[in-house]
C-alpha cells in the first residue's frame, strides 16, 4: 500500500480547543482594546470636523459674489468675491436644529445651480440668474417642503443692513430695522381692525444697503420683524422662493431691482388733483338736506377766507345720503327752485368727491332684495361642503356688520362699477374714492381663502377694474397695482408727535413712492384719529410745513377752526407754494417715473448711497433730485441737524440763501416755528 502522506491539515476537535484556550484568558483585553479604538476614531471624526473642516463651504460661486453655507449657525451666507467681505446672512429656520451635514451639490453636474436635500425636512436649490443690469448678479433660492409639517423660514439679519419696502406699518419706520410686528401673512390690512398687522400698501421687495430680496407672486407669505436682529419670511405650509441679488450700493440696486416691480407699462393718474387742496366734510349728515347746506356753507367759508378753489371731500355716509336727494342738472334748474335737488354748481369753483366702499350693510335694502332673489353670489360667501345655497361672509365695516362685494363674479363686478359711475354722474362728482379694498375677508376670519383670492387678489382686481371709471379715481390700497393711474389715499394717522402721527408721515412718504405709489393722498393736516380736531396748533404747522411738499394738501380741521390767525395766513401760503414751486416739481419727475421707475419722494442715501450716516435719515427727504426738505418733527423745536446729502453737490437754504456743501451735517440749524428748512441743489 502506498504510504500515506500527512497533508498538515489541522484537526477540528485540535484547532478548536486550541483557540478556546487562546482566547479565554485574553477576552477582556480584546475588549478593552476595541471600546479605545472606537473612541479613538469618534474623538479624531470630531477633531477633523472641528479642525480640519473649514466653518463657512462654498455652495455657489458667481462673478462678483457667491453663497456659502455656515455650519455652525445653520445659515447661507452672501459674501462679495474676491475679498470675501460678507453682505447678509440667512438663518435657515426650516431644517433640523442639530447641525446640519455639510452641504453637498447634487446639481454636480450643473455649475450655475446647487442642490441639496436634508432627508425628510426640505430641499433647497440655488441658481445664478440672468444679470438684470451690469453690475447686479442675482440668485434664485428655493426651499420646498418634503413634509406637510415643515415650515419654511428664512431670517435675514439687520446686522450692519439697513432694510426698506416690504409692508406699511401702524408707526413707519424708515429703515423697518426699528420695526416689530409679530408673524402673520403678508397681506394688505386695516390698521383700524388690527394696529400690528401690516397697512395697505406693500410689496414683496426688500431692499438692504447693497442687496435686494423680491418674493415670487404665488408664494403663501408670512412675514415677522424683530426689532434690530432681523425680519423672517416663511412660507406657510409650502414651498418658499425668493431671488436674491447683489449690487454695488443701494441706489443701484432698486434702480436695476425695485424700479421693475410694476413693469414697464406705468401710466399717470389725473394730475389736476395735484393742483387741488381738498376740504374733509365734516358737517351734519344725518339727511341729505343738511348735508347740502353743510356743503354750501363750507363753500362759502373757503371763499370768503380766499381758498375756494379745491375739492370737497364727502365720506360714505354722506354719499349715501345726498344720493337719495333729486338730481336736477344746472341747465334746467330755475332760480329758487328745486329746494329739495343738488346741483354741484352749489358749491362751484369747488369740486366735489364722493367715497363708496364694497362693503353693503345686511340690513341695507339693496341687500335684502338681492338675498329674496337667490342672488348671493354679489357677496363673498361660504361654499357648503355637500351641496346647498352658498352663505355670505360676514364681516365688520365702520361699526356694522356687512357683506363684501365678490369681485370674482363678473355680474357683480359689472353691477358694482355701473352703480358707481351712475353716483359720480348723479351728484356731479369729479373725483370717486374708494375705502376698504384692502385686506383678506377669509384670512381676518382664520378661513382659508379660494385660490382666485389668495393673498391680495381681492385688491389687485378691484384696483384693475376701477381703472376703467378714469384716471380720477382714489383707492385705499396699494398691491401689485403701482403701474395703474390710481392715487393711493394714505392710512389715517394719530394726531400727535409719535410715529403713530406725524413722526411716521415722512417714513410713509418714502415707503410708498420707494414701491412706486408716487401719487399718494396723505392722512389730513394735525393727523385723523385721536381727536375731532388737532388740539395742538403747533403740530398743525409743523404738520402742514411737511404736507406742502406731498403730492396732495388735505384738510380735516380747517385752518380758522383750529388755531389763529397767523395759521390761517400761513395756510394760504403754504397752499400757493405749492401749486407754485411743489407740483411743477412733481409733474417733472413724474415723467421721468414713467421712463425709469424712479421714485419721486426720494431717501438721503438716494444722492450718497453708500454712506451709513444717509441711511437712517428718517425726518427729510428729497423731491427728485433737485430739492431738499428737512422739517421739524419734535415738539417745541426750534432747532435741529441737517443731513445734506451728495458729496461734491452744493445745496441752496431758500430761506436764507446760504449755500452749503454737501455729504455733511448742518448742526442745530436754527429754525423757527414758521419756517422749513428746504434746501435746492445748485450743482
Amino acid at each position: 500500500m502506498p504510504i500515506a502522506r500527512p497533508t498538515g491539515r489541522i484537526h477540528e476537535a485540535a484547532w478548536t480547543s486550541g483557540i478556546r484556550e487562546l482566547t479565554e484568558p485574553w477576552k477582556g483585553a480584546l475588549g478593552c482594546l476595541g471600546v479605545a479604538v472606537f473612541f479613538a476614531m469618534t474623538i479624531g471624526i470630531i477633531s477633523w470636523q472641528a479642525l480640519e473642516q473649514p466653518p463657512e463651504e462654498w455652495m455657489l460661486r458667481g462673478q462678483a459674489s457667491g453663497m456659502l453655507w455656515d455650519r455652525r449657525r445653520g445659515a447661507l451666507l452672501l459674501r462679495v468675491l474676491p475679498m470675501g467681505r460678507p453682505l447678509v446672512s440667512i438663518t435657515v429656520g426650516s431644517v433640523p436644529a442639530s447641525e446640519p451635514p455639510p452641504p453637498r451639490n447634487r446639481c454636480w453636474q450643473d455649475g450655475m445651480e446647487f442642490c441639496y436635500s436634508w432627508e425628510e425636512e426640505a430641499e433647497l436649490r440655488i441658481s445664478l440668474q440672468p444679470t438684470p443690469a451690469p453690475g447686479t448678479e442675482c440668485y434664485s433660492v428655493r426651499w420646498t417642503p418634503l413634509r406637510p409639517d415643515v415650515m419654511l423660514k428664512d431670517c435675514f439679519s439687520m446686522a450692519n443692513v439697513s432694510w426698506y419696502g416690504g409692508a406699511s406699518l401702524c408707526a413707519q419706520r424708515w429703515p423697518l430695522n426699528s420695526a416689530e410686528s409679530p408673524e402673520q401673512p403678508f397681506v394688505s390690512g386695516d390698521f383700524s381692525k388690527n394696529p400690528t398687522g401690516y397697512g395697505p400698501v406693500l410689496e414683496r421687495y426688500f431692499l438692504g444697503s447693497t442687496v435686494t430680496v423680491t418674493v415670487a407672486p404665488d408664494v403663501p407669505l408670512v412675514l415677522s420683524l424683530e426689532s434690530h436682529w432681523h425680519f423672517c419670511l416663511g412660507g406657510a405650509g409650502g414651498p418658499l422662493h425668493y431671488v436674491l441679488c447683489i449690487s454695488p450700493d443701494i441706489t443701484t440696486a432698486h434702480r436695476h431691482v425695485g424700479t421693475q416691480l410694476a413693469g414697464p407699462a406705468r401710466a399717470l393718474p389725473d394730475t389736476t388733483l395735484l393742483w387741488s387742496p381738498i376740504w374733509q366734510y365734516d358737517g351734519p349728515v344725518g339727511s341729505a338736506a343738511k348735508i347740502k347746506r353743510g356743503l354750501r356753507s363750507l363753500a362759502r367759508r373757503l371763499k370768503r377766507h380766499r381758498m375756494q378753489e379745491g375739492v370737497l371731500a364727502l365720506g360714505e355716509h354722506g354719499t349715501a345720503a345726498l344720493a337719495t336727494m333729486d338730481h336736477v342738472p344746472a341747465e334746467r334748474r330755475k332760480r329758487h327752485g328745486a329746494p329739495h335737488a343738488w346741483d354741484p354748481a352749489m358749491i362751484f369753483p369747488l369740486r366735489l368727491s364722493i367715497t363708496l366702499s364694497p362693503y353693503t350693510s345686511i340690513a341695507a335694502p339693496l341687500f335684502l332684495h338681492l338675498l329674496r332673489d337667490g342672488e348671493t353670489g354679489y357677496w363673498l360667501s361660504l361654499q357648503p361642503r355637500y351641496g346647498g345655497c352658498s352663505i355670505p361672509l360676514l364681516t365688520t365695516w365702520k361699526g356694522q356688520l356687512c357683506a363684501r362685494l365678490n369681485i370674482t363674479n363678473e355680474a357683480a363686478l359689472s353691477w358694482y362699477l355701473s352703480r358707481a359711475r351712475g353716483l359720480r354722474h348723479k351728484l356731479g362728482a369729479t373725483y370717486v374714492i374708494f375705502e376698504g379694498a384692502e385686506g383678506n375677508a377669509f384670512l381676518e376670519q382664520a378661513m382659508s381663502p379660494p385660490a382666485e383670492l389668495a393673498g391680495d387678489q381681492y385688491a389687485e382686481m378691484l384696483a384693475a377694474a376701477l381703472v376703467t371709471l378714469g384716471n380720477a379715481t382714489v383707492i385705499s390700497v396699494g398691491a401689485r397695482s403701482s403701474h395703474l393711474p390710481l392715487f393711493v389715499q394714505m392710512s389715517p394717522l394719530h394726531s400727535d408727535w409719535s410715529h403713530a402721527g406725524l413722526k411716521g408721515l415722512i417714513p410713509s412718504a418714502l415707503h410708498y413712492s420707494l414701491l412706486g405709489y408716487n401719487f399718494f393722498i396723505p392722512d389730513t393736516v394735525g393727523g385723523s384719529l385721536a381727536g375731532d380736531t388737532p388740539g395742538d396748533p403747533e403740530l398743525y404747522v409743523r404738520w402742514l410745513q411737511i404736507v406742502t411738499f406731498l403730492p396732495v394738501m388735505v384738510f380735516g380741521t380747517p385752518p380758522w377752526l383750529c388755531c389763529d390767525s397767523w395759521v390761517l395766513n400761513l395756510t394760504r401760503q403754504c397752499i400757493q407754494r405749492h401749486r407754485d414751486f411743489v407740483v411743477p416739481l412733481i409733474i417733472k419727475y413724474s415723467k421721468e417715473w414713467l421712463s425709469t421707475g424712479y421714485p419721486i419722494f426720494r431717501p438721503a442715501w438716494w444722492l450718497s448711497p453708500t454712506d451709513p450716516a444717509a441711511f437712517t435719515v428718517e425726518d427729510e427727504f428729497l423731491i427728485g433730485d433737485e430739492v431738499l426738505v428737512a422739517p421739524i418733527t419734535e415738539k417745541g423745536q426750534t432747532w435741529r441737524d441737517i443731513y445734506l446729502p451728495g458729496e461734491g453737490c452744493r445745496w441752496r437754504d431758500t430761506n436764507s440763501a446760504r449755500v452749503f456743501d454737501g455729504g455733511t451735517v448742518l448742526r442745530n440749524y436754527s429754525v423757527s416755528l414758521e419756517e422749513v428748512p428746504v434746501f435746492v441743489k445748485t450743482s
